[in-house]
């Protein structure tokens, strides 16, 4: 997005901070994973390694659909959402990799699968949500945009790591990795996003205040929850000989997934409500036109628009529309922020941005389906 904001700002500036320090960190994060990918599975056999790569792909695949899916409405930029993932695949496995692996050979291995990996590993997946909530909080648009990211950067995690749990099962003749294919990629793919998308939630709410102490006491809340369900996860594969697990898996796990799997759908449709709730409102101000009301209020008929266009004028003129879509969903949600989170809508500098996206969005559609008559 053109930002009004940044128009002010020298041309070499601009350029380091949009373009050049998030694709060194985007760097940074992958070197990461590469290097705990070094260290786990070096010594084993190349072909070992594609076997467990490939496994570890097949629910990582499923998961990210799923939270992509979820994203629909006014999706978040693809350069935030692939740090995400990058940041829960490289940092924070590499972190979580070194500080398990010392606290293992201080106080044992049962001390750094129930206390270590549980805290650490859910602060350093959790340190990019709340890096986005006090650096980029205008990305954060509710509940829905926090569940996402954790998601994201669990799912991330997730797959470094089950590619280590599978490339030593696989190479270990007193392991079967295909069972532990079944546990980990079958039954519990959403593991790791359903323990990080505690922080996610409170992040989102977070981002609808402007009182610090939300924004510090929510995500500890939340941060506390997702270590506390880890750990208990945890624990439960070493009571009673299994049998632990599966009770925890039945009476804990499934149900919490359910309640998260609710709200997030309800949240999800929330986001078209407020949408479908503020469109009378900008036909007033002059900001769309009538007639376009229909068209932006449900996603069917957004996708019969894009669809329309798409047979019609061509992908470009599909894109632009689907463009021009996401700039009022992103108006309707800045515009629906409560007044305690963002003041008065005058003094607000996004809201003359985001209008102006509207504008430009909606003038190369118009171009576009135009020249295509």
């Amino acid at each position: 997005m053109t930002t009004a904001l940044a128009s002010h700002q020298p041309w070499s500036r601009q350029q380091r901070r949009r373009v050049l320090w998030p694709i060194l960190g985007l760097v940074a994060a992958a070197g990461c994973a590469v290097v705990v990918l070094g260290l786990a599975v070096g010594d084993l056999a190349p072909s070992t390694i594609a076997t467990a790569t490939l496994f570890a792909l097949l629910p990582v695949v499923v998961v990210v659909g799923a939270f992509l899916w979820l994203d629909r409405w006014e999706p978040e930029p693809g350069r935030t959402m692939l740090a995400a993932f990058l940041w829960g695949a490289g940092v924070a496995t590499l972190g979580a990799l070194l500080v398990n692996s010392l606290v293992a050979v201080t106080y044992g291995e049962y001390t750094s699968s129930v206390v270590s990996a549980p805290f650490a590993e859910e602060a350093l997946k959790g340190a990019f949500l709340v890096g986005l909530l006090w650096r980029q909080r205008h990305e954060l648009d509710g509940l829905v945009d926090g569940i996402v990211y954790a998601g994201l950067v669990a799912a991330g995690f997730a797959f470094v790591e089950n590619i280590l749990y599978l490339g030593r099962a696989f190479d270990t003749a007193s392991i079967d990795g295909y069972s532990v294919f079944v546990v980990r990629g079958i039954f519990s793919p959403f593991a790791h996003p359903l323990f990080t998308v505690f922080i996610g939630i409170a992040v989102g709410l977070a981002a609808g205040r402007r009182s610090v102490a939300a924004r510090v006491l929510l995500p500890i809340v939340g941060y506390l929850l997702a270590a506390g369900l880890h750990a208990l996860w945890n624990a439960s594969a070493l009571w009673d000989d299994g049998q632990g697990f599966i009770a925890v898996y039945v009476v804990v796990m499934v149900p919490v997934f359910a309640a998260m799997l609710s709200i997030a759908l309800w949240q999800r449709r929330r986001e078209q409500r407020v949408v479908a709730a503020r469109l009378g409102e900008f036909v007033q101000a002059g900001w769309i036109p009538w007639y376009e009301v229909d068209l932006l209020s449900t996603m069917r008929s957004r996708r019969r628009w894009t669809a329309a266009m798409k047979s019609q004028y061509g992908r470009d003129a599909a894109g632009a529309v689907r463009a021009y879509q996401v700039a009022v969903t992103e108006l309707a949600f800045l515009v629906n922020r409560p007044r305690h989170a963002r003041g008065d809508d005058r003094d607000d500098p996004r809201l003359a941005e985001v209008l102006a996206f509207v504008g430009e969005t909606r003038a190369r559609a118009v171009a576009l389906t135009s020249a295509g008559r």
